[in-house]
């Protein structure tokens, strides 16, 4: 029988991109261009959806949701990794920790539900048109808005406390840039079963529930437009839901292979790569994605420039 000795950590060391020593300045440059390119643009669909009247519809209410999650996604992560690439040493505290994990597991668990309702309501503007304003309301809406952030606050508030009533045994190294589960989880002496079967039962319901009914919605959807005779209403169905649909498979892709499945098979390439993905990239793609094809927006986006 293996005994461990437990010790009481003070802080973690995050290893992030350390064995790229060669092009740490390289990437310091890069993530901080990622960052403020990602809190201007989400920063900038807010205000527009906040100041244009076209803009003031379920549609863009939820996006204006979407994009300050976005900026508050990034910044849990990466102004301390950006800290830690011009740093020699890379430590977390132990309670910064924690409220990292809290914080970045509570937008992770938003997001999903949130993409969720957002197929929702292109469900019922597209297969229910002449009772959109009557379903899709501004209380629901509000009402929608609260139950996904309530909801990713409470999954997230579960997994963090499991995750620090585990034991450690004097191994600090967390194998990612920012304090994550599965990496912690490997760090732990103890007995990680129930944190694991935590992963996968609040992953159905946090992750492949709303993914279920992200794909239901978008089967209703499909065959709703292809019920449309005109090439034009279909092109017009279609270019509506294009954008959240990449969005929903770049995020949904991601995040499910990094936390749906066994600790033990988290490698070191896996704990840095896929996390860029949905954490770095997808926040960044969020606001392009919505907007390269949107001609409401560009018109809100020319009346806004146009006062200047």
């Amino acid at each position: 029988m293996e005994i461990h000795n437990e010790t009481e950590l003070s802080e973690f060391i995050l290893l992030g991109f350390s064995h790229l020593e060669d092009i740490q300045l390289l990437l310091f440059v890069a993530f901080l261009i990622i960052y403020l390119l990602t809190v201007l643009w989400n920063t900038l669909i807010i205000i527009m959806a906040l100041v244009d009247q076209r803009l003031r519809t379920p549609m863009y209410f939820f996006l204006g949701n979407l994009s300050f999650l976005d900026i508050c996604y990034t910044t849990t992560t990466m102004p301390q990794m950006l800290v830690h690439l011009l740093s020699e040493r890379s430590s977390i505290s132990y309670m910064g920790c924690m409220l990292q994990l809290y914080f970045f597991f509570s937008f992770l668990g938003i997001e999903c539900l949130l993409l969720a309702v957002m197929a929702f309501d292109r469900y019922v503007a597209i297969c229910h048109p002449l009772r959109y304003t009557l379903i899709v309301n501004k209380a629901v809406c509000l009402q929608l808005a609260t139950v996904c952030w309530s909801g990713g606050f409470l999954n997230s508030a579960i997994h963090t406390v499991y995750a620090f009533r585990l034991p450690f045994c004097g191994e600090n190294q967390i194998d990612a840039f920012y304090c994550d589960i599965p990496p912690l989880l490997k760090l732990s002496c103890g007995d990680v079963s129930l944190n694991q079967m935590l992963l996968l039962y609040m992953g159905l319901l946090m992750a492949w529930t709303p993914f279920l009914s992200i794909l239901l919605s978008y089967t209703y959807i499909i065959s709703t437009v292809l019920k449309i005779r005109s090439a034009e209403g279909r092109q017009k169905a279609f270019s509506t839901c294009s954008s959240h649909l990449t969005v929903v498979l770049l995020y949904y892709g991601s995040s499910i292979f990094s936390y749906l499945r066994p600790v033990s098979t988290h490698s070191s390439v896996n704990a840095r790569l896929v996390p860029l993905m949905y954490s770095i990239l997808t926040p960044l793609l969020n606001p392009i994605i919505y907007t390269l094809r949107n001609k409401d927006v560009k018109k809100a986006w020319q009346s806004i420039m146009g006062k200047f």
